[in-house]
């Protein structure tokens, strides 16, 4: 942060008075200068006379201090809080793609996945980022877990109806494509990959009791392993939830999904399939909070 415009000690010239070696007398009266520690006839060298307005400059010299140091204690005193203001306190950036500064939920459902979410618009996207990273686990590829997940983040009236979709979505076809026995489960020696990350999320509508909300992710699908014929791979798409505020929380009662927006490839090394391995397994994930 700044603190202002600099302030500099003087007004940007010398401020001395005069020529330094011209006597200062009343007006009128003739001042004689002897010779002083010299038998030179000219008197040796001159001493300088004394500035005029050095007073008026050390004073304002003066001031200047004490007013960088009362700006100083006060951006401490800002820093520190001692305004009496907090991190929470504190407004969010203007860009709309900025964070808002709200603290994430601190419950959980049994499932594991956050619950509780502010009854706003900041509440209705924070969930809609949390459950697009449920959605696109690798807990969705088994019908017991899935289901789980669903109860926890659906609507009551629509659970029955998102079980029937998934079900046929997550179908045998689709687990043997991706590598996977039909039941879901990861070959021996292989780790199944299937991770959501958001990138960032907004609201298109928004009313006290329903909102609809695109979250932007990036995606891991894959199996990691020696000789996997289908590798861990990256890929970008926007799932867009309908949500209705119901029991104290956001829930969801549509969904759909589509491709993009897709950045350029990078032209980092593949890691080997134990590298991927080892960094599922070993970097958890995270509560999302617009």
């Amino acid at each position: 942060m700044s603190l202002g415009d600099d302030h500099g000690y003087g007004s940007g010239e010398r401020g001395y008075g005069g020529d330094p070696g011209r006597g200062r007398g009343r007006a009128g009266q003739t001042r004689t200068r002897l010779p002083e520690g010299d038998s030179s006839p000219y008197g040796g060298p001159r001493r300088p006379g004394r500035p005029a307005g050095r007073g008026s400059r050390s004073l304002v010299t003066i001031v200047g201090v004490v007013v960088l140091l009362i700006a100083a204690i006060a951006f401490a005193n800002r820093g520190s809080g001692g305004s009496g203001s907090t991190a929470d306190d504190r407004k969010p950036g203007t860009s709309p793609t900025s964070a808002t500064g709200k603290r994430p939920v601190s419950t959980t459902s049994q499932s594991g996945i956050p619950s509780g979410f502010a009854h706003d618009e900041q509440g209705a996207q924070s969930a809609a980022a949390n459950y697009a990273v449920a959605l696109g686990s690798a807990d969705m590829f088994g019908k017991s877990r899935r289901d789980t997940i669903l109860e926890a983040i659906v609507a009551p009236s629509r659970i029955e109806e998102f079980k029937s979709r998934f079900d046929k979505a997550y179908s045998p076809e689709l687990d043997r494509s991706v590598g996977l026995h039909e039941d879901g489960s990861a070959p021996e020696g292989y780790t199944f990959v299937s991770r959501t990350s958001p990138i960032g999320s907004r609201t298109t509508a928004f009313s006290s009791d329903r909102a609809t909300v695109s979250v932007w992710c990036g995606g891991l699908l894959g199996l990691a392993g020696e000789d996997s014929i289908t590798p861990v791979t990256d890929s970008w798409f926007t799932i867009t939830m309908t949500l209705q505020w119901t029991a104290n929380d956001w829930k969801i009662v549509t969904h759909s999904q589509k491709d993009g927006p897709s950045p350029v490839p990078g032209d980092n090394r593949a890691s080997s399939a134990d590298e991927i391995a080892k960094a599922v397994e070993g970097y958890g994930g995270f509560t999302y909070a617009r």
